[in-house]
């Protein structure tokens, strides 16, 4: 995982190894032997088996996402919060909580790539991927859904409102911005007319080689140096990565900087019926 590879390979799940002769089954076992002392995690397969279950591995967990956005959004039409339902399911074994939170969409380096890939092979092998198309066509859509949240609230007519955006990389943990959620926001917002001040704890100087410069020189995108400078004058906040320092903010501070107490929260991190009684407006992903 991106964030954590290092500690990822020196405590692997499990070992899958793609070999076709016995020497490098027995070269890799002994390679591999100071790291499943605790118990066997090697998994030997023909190297184009280790190759799909890679593939199969990360199109299986970006289902799971595009599967639990599809419940949300279907939640908010049926007036049901999908962290009640999230919790519901996750207790049972056979499912479990691992990527089954809602949000805005998947991004990186290896989800959509592998998602697309397996849909390619599949063309060219005349077989019709359904389920995997609708993965890729349900996560395209959900990056759309925060900007549908705020013309719901503020109306199409954007120009002249200015947006905080918390969170530029696609996960906490690492600066990557390939296929983050957040660049569809912030295209959408800004060719809309919004101004977009962005914050991210590391990410920042990735997010300026992904954006035109020409965004920062004509005044529609501006990177905060820290968290709660973003929202200072901001019309409403959004939290696009949910970071740690976002997780529990000083809402009375931030009520004071932005012009007015309006939260598009698209990882679930807050609490709906505290912001409320607080007089926050809130927006969640099926709450």
């Amino acid at each position: 995982k991106e964030g954590a590879a290092v500690n990822d390979f020196m405590h692997p799940d499990r070992i899958i190894i793609g070999a076709d002769t016995s020497f490098a089954k027995e070269l890799m076992t002994e390679l591999y032997a100071p790291f499943v002392r605790n118990h066997p995690r090697i998994l030997f397969m023909s190297v184009r088996a280790a190759e799909m279950t890679k593939y199969a591995a990360n199109a299986m967990l970006a289902t799971k996402i595009s599967f639990m956005n599809e419940i949300a959004n279907l939640c908010e039409k049926l007036d049901v919060d999908v962290e009640s339902v999230r919790l519901g399911i996750g207790a049972d074994s056979r499912i479990g909580y691992h990527f089954i939170y809602a949000g805005c969409g998947y991004g990186g380096s290896c989800f959509p790539k592998d998602v697309k890939a397996l849909i390619n092979m599949a063309h060219q092998n005349d077989f019709e991927p359904k389920v995997l198309q609708a993965v890729e066509d349900r996560n395209e859509a959900q990056k759309h859904r925060l900007f549908e949240k705020i013309t719901d609230h503020f109306g199409h007519e954007l120009k002249g409102r200015t947006f905080a955006v918390w969170g530029l990389s696609f996960k906490p943990g690492t600066d990557d911005m390939r296929e983050a959620p957040s660049i569809s926001l912030i295209e959408k917002l800004t060719k809309a007319g919004a101004k977009v001040k962005a914050f991210d704890p590391v990410a920042i100087e990735a997010a300026r080689a992904e954006f035109p410069h020409n965004y920062e020189t004509d005044g529609l995108l501006e990177f905060s140096e820290a968290q709660y400078e973003a929202a200072i004058d901001a019309d409403a906040l959004v939290l696009v990565t949910e970071w740690k320092p976002f997780r529990r903010p000083d809402f009375k501070a931030l009520k004071k900087l932005l012009k007015s107490p309006v939260i598009f929260d698209g990882r679930n991190q807050y609490s709906p019926e505290q912001l409320k009684a607080d007089e926050w407006q809130y927006y969640g992903i099926g709450r």
